[in-house]
């Protein structure tokens, strides 16, 4: 009996990192070695000339069409030859329409069904992207044999929309690498002397980085000798939030990085003053296990997944309380004992976030699936 194939679509690890890039990337490090009576075929994006995998039982295949794009929603089985496929993995929400084969959705939030407008782009392009997500969501939730998420939050959000995919669904939390660690001693900090909050994230309304800059203006206002570091790994917000921080009167004390690296971003987290993450929803939330894999403290939202991710070593606040996110800013800065016991506790709790975990879990989705 021949070992059975399956697909992963992985054309999310690409250049322009991702969170979605990060969680594909890790499972698809650790699957071949958990599964090595299985085969693997990679999905690749075209701008990732470097080979997915080393592992002797991955192929890969690089596809044109987009990832969260029309071809790869109505017809990716025309758009790539699925032949001999026995197990599809679409892992970034959407199930592709017209594939013979059992397909396993990873949904990392539900967003696009309860708040389209958080990460909605303006305009009409926003209302397609409303369309679209929510199209393919629905059918995953309607005919994937297993649907994976990254959290409980995301798995008791999905049963509350439809009650009939609770059965389906299997938590595969998501890690956080070995790299993110904290700096050794005598390193010094990317920002010199300076001190700084880190807010980590795309620009878009669901991070709610407006409200990031407004809690680090009530917190520090009287205090220049703090500032405010985002690292916008996708977006193009740098200018509405300079325009704030100037409103604000902050100018010069706000900087907007778009273009980060994983090891200085890495230094950054490692010597920041806390990490601001006040989202309003989140699948699973890689700057929380991030930072404190790197011995920041954090300063999260109270609801959604960001409670869980952090396991008790954070500081919650309601991501709108803004008195209430700077009020926890304030403690870390002033409070040594504080920062240095969230720091313990979020290196404790990083520990635990497992990518190696998180491969497993989905292996073992495919093996029920496949009834192997």
């Amino acid at each position: 009996m021949a070992a059975p194939l399956i697909c992963i679509d992985s054309r999310y690890v690409r250049r322009r990192p991702s969170g979605i890039g990060e969680v594909v990337r890790a499972l698809i490090d650790h699957a071949p070695a958990l599964a090595p009576d299985v085969r693997f075929l990679l999905l690749k994006h075209p701008d990732t000339q470097a080979r997915l995998s080393a592992a002797p039982n991955v192929t890969e295949r690089v596809v044109r069409a987009a990832a969260n794009g029309p071809a790869t929603m109505w017809w990716l089985a025309r758009a790539t030859d699925l032949t001999g496929v026995d197990l599809f993995h679409a892992p970034a929400n959407i199930q592709p329409a017209g594939l013979a084969m059992p397909v396993v959705t990873t949904i990392h939030d539900v967003m696009w069904l309860t708040h389209p407008h958080w990460a909605a782009r303006p305009g009409w392009r926003g209302r397609v992207d409303r369309a679209f997500y929510a199209h393919g969501i629905r059918r995953a939730l309607r005919a994937s044999p297993r649907i994976a998420t990254v959290s409980a939050a995301t798995r008791d959000a999905i049963a509350t929309i439809d009650p009939r995919a609770a059965d389906r669904m299997r938590i595969t939390r998501s890690g956080v690498a070995p790299a993110f660690h904290p700096p050794a001693a005598g390193v010094v900090s990317p920002r010199g002397e300076r001190r700084y909050v880190l807010t980590v994230g795309q620009a878009a309304p669901y991070k709610n980085h407006r409200a990031a800059l407004d809690a680090f203006a009530v917190a520090f206002a009287d205090r220049n000798d703090v500032d405010h570091v985002f690292v916008q790994r996708q977006g193009a917000g740098a200018a509405a939030l300079l325009a704030q921080a100037a409103a604000l009167g902050l100018t010069g004390r706000v900087q907007v990085m778009t273009a980060v690296g994983r090891d200085e971003l890495i230094a950054l987290y490692g010597h920041a003053l806390a990490l601001c993450h006040p989202s309003l929803i989140e699948g699973f939330g890689n700057p929380l296990a991030e930072a404190m894999a790197c011995g920041c403290p954090v300063v999260t939202s109270d609801v959604s997944a960001m409670p869980e991710v952090t396991g008790g070593a954070a500081l919650l606040a309601g991501p709108c309380d803004v008195p209430a996110i700077a009020a926890a800013l304030r403690r870390v800065a002033d409070e040594p004992r504080l920062a240095a016991m969230l720091r313990e506790r979020g290196l404790r709790r990083a520990a635990e976030l497992s990518w190696h975990a998180f491969a497993a879990a989905n292996v073992a989705i495919y093996r029920e699936v496949l009834g192997r």
